[in-house]
């Protein structure tokens, strides 16, 4: 815990002065139930002091397991509030998933959604951590025979917080947990200072979004992406936020008419089950601009989507360690579709040469290397791997392991994930290359390419593809399609029709499961 000597800061003071400016507008739409700014943040008062009355101070780490519902951002903004640290657990892990994130970021206590209990609540007794329940119907203690207390009761007797508590400005203020696709997941400090200046700077000069626009709050808030730019951003300009606790494509079609929502926000898994929505519905929102992060959009989803749509759909580009947005297709340009866009003001992107490991040596525009950022958005650090820290920000650049290009008008193209390059007879094939030509077909709705090993090849192409309702086309048709648009070395071999892709809770698709899934087992000669 620091003292502050100087300038001070918290990320609490989004929801504190928007309640002063905007006190009656609404801020969260949730089903049938709307909270203003004014009682959203009295109500996060009071669950401030019923978190102290727990016990939570300055800088301890409070946990919780909330979906997209107002007790997400009640319970976020409490925490912070108290001047403690928010840890967002991922609402789809199980309970040693849950247990490994209490134990590394040392939570005292965890607030779990009641309907999350049973994976939640089983984790926390694994790490010796106190549990806390919100939309829990029943009396204040014990509601559902778990021993465990409300946190609205509490907050109904507790004394509630007066304001925020100033902190340091870096100052951690949230651990996020990384999805972990190489190792145990890290936990990723945000100070004060990056999340604040990520949303200003998202305001002034990335996004259009003023007060009164209407947001679809469908990105997971225990997410980066969904945290910083919906909810902090949006909370910050005074808009409204239409939550949905589950992403379904017909659901978020039906909220975006009924509610006449300005600006949608998703992962690329979210905008191709909204166009499969719209095969069943006629209605459209009114929709400003869509904005497209967290993995790359194949661009026959985004020229689909805009015609469905008659919308602009800005991609850009982030990561947990970058709070996130580092780059986007500034809203107010014309985008640049298959770009990631430009840096965001104050934020340097560049393109290094991936094999040089202890320092950055920058390439020149044009060539293919490893993306590097810096600038106010970079995290403290890795919550105590000092030399994970060391490996991934060097030379104050922090290394993404994604690859990609930089042309002469600062535009960034996304080529693929390092770790996700197939190497096939010695030649580099980047999956996402292939993923646009299968998107390309009309009867695909989402394709995955990854390499197996192979003894002769190195690795083998191989592709997964979940194919739109009643469509005939057959694997080898496929494999076809896309070996008359590439180069023969660059087509998968084999195609897997399946009936869905394996998620991970940001909605990224999960490739190790594709890989360890379609990998043959090795044969091992019987004895003789």
């Amino acid at each position: 815990m620091s003292t502050p000597s100087r300038a001070t800061a918290s990320v609490a003071a989004i929801l504190s002065e928007s309640a002063t400016r905007f006190a009656d507008d609404i801020a969260v739409i949730v089903g049938a139930e709307r909270t203003s700014y004014a009682d959203l943040w009295q109500q996060t008062l009071a669950y401030a002091g019923a978190l102290r009355a727990k016990g939570v101070r300055e800088g301890d780490r409070v946990a919780m397991l909330v979906p997209n519902v107002a007790d997400f951002p009640r319970v976020y903004y409490a925490t912070l509030a108290l001047g403690a640290v928010a840890v967002p657990v991922h609402a789809l892990l199980k309970r040693h998933e849950i247990e490994y994130v209490l134990r590394d970021s040392g939570s005292t206590i965890l607030v779990c959604a009641a309907p999350l209990l049973a994976e939640g609540a089983a984790g926390a007794s694994l790490a010796g951590v106190d549990v806390v329940t919100v939309l829990a119907p029943g009396s204040p203690v014990d509601p559902h025979g778990t021993g465990h207390d409300r946190l609205e009761a509490l907050a109904e007797t507790a004394e509630p917080l007066d304001t925020y508590v100033p902190r340091d400005p870096f100052d951690t203020a949230t651990i996020l947990y990384t999805s972990g696709t190489t190792g145990t997941p890290k936990g990723a400090e945000g100070s004060h200072f990056a999340l604040i200046e990520q949303v200003n700077t998202n305001l002034m000069s990335t996004f259009d979004m003023r007060r009164g626009d209407v947001l679809l709050g469908a990105l997971p808030l225990f997410h980066t992406f969904g945290q910083t730019c919906t909810m902090n951003t949006g909370l910050r300009a005074g808009a409204t936020i239409v939550m949905l606790p589950r992403f379904d494509g017909d659901a978020a079609l039906a909220a975006m008419v009924e509610h006449e929502c300005a600006i949608f926000m998703g992962v690329p898994t979210m905008y191709m089950a909204l166009l499969d929505a719209a095969t069943r519905s006629d209605a459209r929102p009114t929709l400003r601009y869509a904005v497209s992060g967290g993995a790359s959009l194949p661009l026959a989803v985004l020229q689909r989507f805009e015609q469905v749509f008659g919308a602009p759909l800005h991609e850009g580009y982030g990561l947990t360690e970058t709070s996130p947005v580092a780059t986007f297709n500034h809203v107010g340009r014309t985008p640049r579709p298959g770009t990631i866009g430009t840096p965001i003001w104050g934020v340097d992107v560049e393109i290094a040469d991936p094999g040089v490991l202890d320092s950055i040596a920058l390439l020149p525009h044009g060539e293919i290397g490893e993306l590097v950022i810096r600038g106010h958005n970079l995290m403290n650090g890795y919550l105590n791997r000092p030399d994970d820290t060391a490996e991934a920000i060097v030379d104050g650049w922090f290394r993404t392991g994604d690859l990609g290009t930089k042309d002469d008008d600062g535009y960034l193209t996304i080529v693929d994930r390092t770790k996700d390059m197939i190497i096939r007879n010695g030649y580099n094939v980047y999956p996402r290359q292939v993923e646009e030509v299968l998107a390309t077909h009309p009867d695909v709705t989402m394709a995955a390419v990854f390499g197996v090993p192979h003894e002769r090849h190195g690795q083998e192409i191989e592709a997964a593809v979940v194919l739109r309702e009643g469509a005939t086309v057959g694997a080898d048709e496929l494999v076809t399609f896309v070996s008359d648009e590439i180069a023969a070395y660059k087509f998968p071999r084999v195609v897997h029709i399946v009936e869905s892709l394996p998620l991970g809770p940001s909605g990224k698709i999960l490739k190790r499961e594709l890989v360890a899934r379609f990998t043959a087992p090795e044969v091992v000669p019987s004895a003789p």
